[in-house]
């Protein structure tokens, strides 16, 4: 039996609070992801591993030493190195003179392989190249996809699945205007996927809302699809499911429209309306002539007494 599969008491309270954090919960933890060089990897690969952890920090863990592994005729190595670190994501790099400058993205379920698809770096700007003023660490990013194919192929719509796991960050329940001053942008195009880093830079422009202008940063790079080993229908199907603790519960009488505004119908008994008592104001009094017209003629007037 492999020892981290092993069920381990905890003797000291340093180890109960490890256990406790890798302990299934209904609301996950931030996705870690780990970076990882082949036993190959040329400077190319290094310096990009180097770049797409700055930009993970402080969600992400980088393996300095080279592995000797091939990822899709061996998953062990990875399985392995993920029950260690606790991450279900890994970046894998590697070179070699029949896929150079190789990228390897995929993630876990369960601490298996679920999806692991193979990227041909054949243009890369590091964070270094672009003389330019940087976000902070941890800034979460705003992802953008350009490309009919993301939503037409099925490799490539995983693959979209797969950047906005990797990339997304933590769940947030809400953000200031400041807070949203990086874009990694994805550009699919005639077979190759073209990423690229701004920063958003707010003007001023004379009225409340900020004239908005955006900045290169790094890293750029530009890929191409190679190999892929997706995860089946209902392996993939029951990687997205969900407690049911978490799924809300459905309110009677209650609909949303495509805009998010919130209906309710309301049941109430048929009201007569001749009965409604409203408020009595001299202005609305009926006049004599009025009532007059609804009695339907003029009633005799009395007679003086003598």
């Amino acid at each position: 039996m492999d020892p981290l599969d092993r069920v381990v008491k905890p003797k000291t309270k340093r180890a109960k609070r490890f256990l406790e954090k890798r302990e299934p919960k209904l609301n996950e933890n931030t996705k870690n992801a780990m970076l990882i060089r082949g036993g190959n990897a040329n400077l190319t690969v290094t310096a990009v591993l180097k770049d797409i952890y700055a930009v993970k920090k402080p969600f992400a863990v980088l393996y300095k030493k080279k592995n000797i592994t091939r990822p899709f005729e061996d998953q062990t190595s990875l399985e392995f190195f993920s029950k260690k670190s606790d991450c279900s994501l890994f970046l894998f790099g590697c070179h070699n003179k029949k896929r150079p400058n190789n990228l390897i993205i995929g993630r876990m379920f369960d601490y298996h392989v679920l999806d692991m698809i193979e990227l041909g770096v054949e243009k890369f700007v590091s964070l270094k190249d672009v003389k330019n003023s940087k976000c902070p660490e941890g800034t979460k990013p705003m992802l953008i996809f350009a490309g009919d194919v993301f939503d037409v192929n099925e490799e490539y719509r995983r693959l979209k699945s797969l950047l906005i796991d990797f990339f997304r960050g933590p769940t947030v329940p809400s953000i200031r205007l400041a807070g949203l001053e990086y874009v990694l942008h994805f550009t699919a195009v005639d077979g190759k996927i073209y990423m690229r880093s701004y920063k958003v830079l707010l003007k001023k422009s004379g009225c409340k809302i900020p004239r908005i202008e955006l900045e290169e940063m790094g890293p750029s790079l530009d890929l191409v699809m190679r190999r892929t080993h997706l995860a089946s229908d209902d392996l993939y199907k029951l990687s997205l499911k969900q407690p049911k603790a978490l799924k809300p519960k459905k309110k009677k009488n209650i609909s949303h429209d495509v805009f998010g505004t919130t209906y309710g119908r309301i049941h109430m008994q048929k009201q007569d309306l001749s009965k409604l008592q409203t408020r009595k104001m001299k202005g609305l009094k009926k006049r004599p002539a009025e009532k007059l017209a609804e009695d339907g003629g003029a009633t005799p007037k009395k007679s003086k007494s003598a």
